[in-house]
């Protein structure tokens, strides 16, 4: 079993977004972490690496999305620009019923997301290497999936264009952001119509334990994407919708 207060803190987590969690469970988050943190002592994956800041900061901000959607219908999940696996595993761990594709552009991260993987026995989980430009125009990818979550630093109006084509109507995508949202919303209001969405809700967050807030916004697909969105491979950043 994971010490004493590993168990605490993601127990108490738990509770407060309504996930129960099995021994099990516990186990594949303490394994992780302690991947994470072996990983990290030889390639860049993450800057948080004390214990308490990837419970809170990385495991505990990962389930925080089920205060926006509880992920019960949930089948087919994309996280885009997952770096070392956030918010994607944690959730793929948690909700053992959804397949969760890992996407990231580094090939690093991805060497060490398919080794904890198979370490963790996430059987519900692949991991891919590329840009959201070029998998978004990718006919296995492109509106196949029924959520697309993100914790990529990118603006929303560059960040829809990347994760909208991901999503299939009726789906949704759920990006996770800084507290202070409102001004950056609304500069993206015309990209995400534009691309198909149309913004539900925006949640403020405070992860419990603690001072740290975020903000979860969530984006329902009610159109199709535009064919020639998204735009070829670093055209989304240099020139925002």
């Amino acid at each position: 079993m994971p010490n004493t207060h590993f168990f605490h803190v993601l127990q108490k987590a738990s509770h407060h977004f309504h996930i129960p969690l099995t021994k099990v469970q516990l186990q594949q988050y303490d394994a992780y972490m302690q991947l994470l943190q072996q990983w990290n002592s030889r390639m860049n994956l993450t800057a948080i690496v004390k214990e308490q800041d990837i419970l809170v900061k990385h495991f505990v901000d990962s389930l925080s999305i089920v205060s926006i959607d509880q992920l019960h219908t949930t089948k087919r999940m994309i996280d885009v620009g997952t770096g070392a696996g956030f918010p994607g595993i944690p959730l793929a761990i948690a909700f053992p019923h959804i397949h969760v594709t890992l996407l990231d552009s580094l090939q690093k991260r991805i060497y060490f997301l398919k080794e904890a993987a198979q370490q963790l026995h996430l059987t519900n989980v692949t991991c891919i290497h590329g840009r959201a430009e070029e998998y978004g125009q990718n006919s296995q990818h492109r509106e196949q999936y029924d959520l697309c979550i993100s914790r990529a630093v990118a603006r929303m109006a560059v960040l829809s264009e990347y994760c909208l084509p991901f999503v299939q109507v009726g789906g949704v995508f759920i990006a996770y952001k800084q507290p202070d949202i409102e001004n950056e919303l609304h500069e993206a209001e015309a990209a995400i119509t534009l691309l198909g969405g149309r913004i539900k809700k925006k949640h403020h967050i405070q992860l419990p334990n603690s001072t740290i807030t975020h903000s979860l916004v969530k984006i329902e697909k009610v159109l199709p994407t535009p064919a020639q969105y998204p735009r070829k491979s670093g055209k989304p950043s240099k020139s925002p919708l």
